[in-house]
């Protein structure tokens, strides 16, 4: 006779039987290399005129290192955040900061044009202002009396 073994889904995070916290999944190297741990933060704020979009994205060192495009409504970051030093595992007793590959998609709160945009760096945040479109919400039709 077989035994069921019900499903699982979190087994594959349990160590000896016990989920672990928030805390120490955060901490632990499988968020940080799964890409989770490399999703920019962001704020994202209107003006009558403006969408603007700040991303802390410290470690940056050159305007290379990041790609922004707006596509249908989102504004698109890649980039890479590279280390300073070559790094040495047997050396290295703590890595909290992220580097590497990162990716974020926002979807913006009002249709933005495409040309004017512009982005500034300082100080490991990201600005970056889109300037909204000037849609047509109504227009007055005419009636032709004959």
């Amino acid at each position: 006779m077989m035994a069921l073994v019900p499903y699982d889904p979190f087994a594959w995070l349990r160590k000896d039987g016990a989920l672990p916290s928030l805390g120490q999944l955060l901490d632990s190297d499988w968020f940080r290399w799964s890409g989770m741990g490399n999703v920019p933060r962001v704020d994202v704020r209107e003006t009558p005129s403006e969408v603007i979009v700040t991303a802390e994205i410290p470690g940056l060192e050159r305007k290379e290192d990041v790609d922004i495009t707006v596509h249908e409504n989102h504004l698109h970051l890649n980039g890479e955040i590279r280390r300073g030093y070559e790094e040495n595992r047997d050396n290295l007793h703590r890595s909290e900061r992220y580097y590497g590959r990162f990716a974020r998609t926002i979807p913006l709160p009002a249709p933005v044009e495409h040309t004017g945009a512009k982005a500034t760096y300082h100080n490991g945040v990201l600005e970056i202002r889109l300037h909204k479109t000037r849609e047509l919400t109504g227009r007055r039709i005419d009636v032709d009396f004959h």
